[in-house]
């Protein structure tokens, strides 16, 4: 992290400039000043991967899109700290974007989800009140922006790390895991949507909604593992650690998080996690709000994201793999 009170900075000996949405998007990343001129059009990586966003005078929609992209600044961050690649569209045909667009102004309802690498979110769901009536509405314990924008970029990195390239080696062992993905996805939302998930559910997936498709499956679990893994990461920066003689909870032993889970086991990084979400979900009821991670993992669910943490280590360690400067 770079601290700097002007528009421009020297860091290892390369200058860089403020992405120039600094002033629309309150961006306060750094640009290689050699990018100023290129396609990127001197935009930071996280805010280059917006296609679409509300015209200027929709000032509703564009407060809204300011927040929101604080949420894809997190998200690209932590696509970049695991390894992953983040092509954008601009660079390369196929590549990742962000259709920031509002169901207030758009006139017409604005469906999120993923096509083709074009992730469409609707900033409708940042103001608060619409988005808790759509969590009730759908018996949804946990509905955020940057759940969806963690959801909806598992299903680009299911194409990218599973089904197409180096990553087919794991072709078989997903459609174990998760199911065969070429089953008819209308067919099977319209079927979950008439008949709702099967019985004891709970028994082999994360959600209502994974039991969908298994495209569903596999971004549910791809955005639970983001979820926890950006949790645990901000435990360890913060210096939080859960001391078995100091707390009131039967913790077998201390709960220090690791430094980097990569080369640990997926059962590493969960028994951590266990932990740690107790005592977060203890601190949320002590401010009269509902549990901080309200999901329950079973041994089906833990194999699942043993799957993403593999696919994930493996395009991290491939070389060429990682995101280009």
């Amino acid at each position: 992290m770079v601290a700097t009170s002007s528009d421009r900075a020297a860091v290892g000996g390369g200058h860089w400039i403020a992405c120039t949405k600094a002033a629309d998007l309150g961006c306060n990343w750094l640009v290689p000043e050699e990018q100023r001129d290129q396609a990127g059009r001197g935009r930071c990586l996280a805010d280059s991967l917006i296609r679409r966003e509300p015209a200027a005078d929709d000032t509703i929609a564009v407060e809204k899109l300011v927040s929101t992209a604080v949420d894809l600044r997190r998200l690209t961050c932590q696509l970049l700290d695991l390894g992953l690649t983040v092509d954008p569209f601009w660079r390369t045909p196929g590549g990742l974007a962000f259709d920031l667009l509002s169901s207030y102004s758009a006139g017409e309802q604005i469906i999120i989800g993923h096509a083709g690498g074009v992730i469409t979110i609707d900033l409708a769901e940042s103001l608060d009140a619409h988005r808790e009536s759509l969590r009730v509405r759908l018996g949804e314990p946990y509905r955020t922006m940057l759940g969806h924008f963690r959801h909806e970029v598992g299903h680009y990195y299911q194409n990218l790390l599973v089904e197409t390239g180096a990553g087919v080696r794991y072709l078989e062992e997903c459609r174990e895991l998760f199911g065969d993905e070429r089953a008819d996805y209308q067919a099977e939302i319209a079927r979950h949507y008439k008949f709702g998930a099967p019985e004891k559910w709970t028994d082999s997936f994360i959600s209502e909604y994974a039991t969908m498709h298994p495209w569903e499956d596999f971004a549910e679990c791809f955005a639970h593992y983001l979820h926890i893994t950006d949790t645990i990461n901000t435990v360890r920066e913060s210096g939080l650690v859960l001391l078995a003689d100091r707390t009131r909870i039967a913790v077998p032993r201390d709960i220090v998080p690791l430094e980097s889970y990569a080369d640990a086991p997926i059962e590493q990084l969960l028994y951590d996690w266990k932990w740690l979400a107790l005592f977060f979900n203890r601190i949320n009821t002590a401010m009269g709000k509902q549990p901080l991670y309200p999901f329950e993992i079973p041994p089906p669910v833990i194999r699942k994201l043993g799957f993403v943490h593999k696919v994930i280590r493996h395009r991290a360690m491939t070389p060429g793999a990682l995101n280009p400067a």
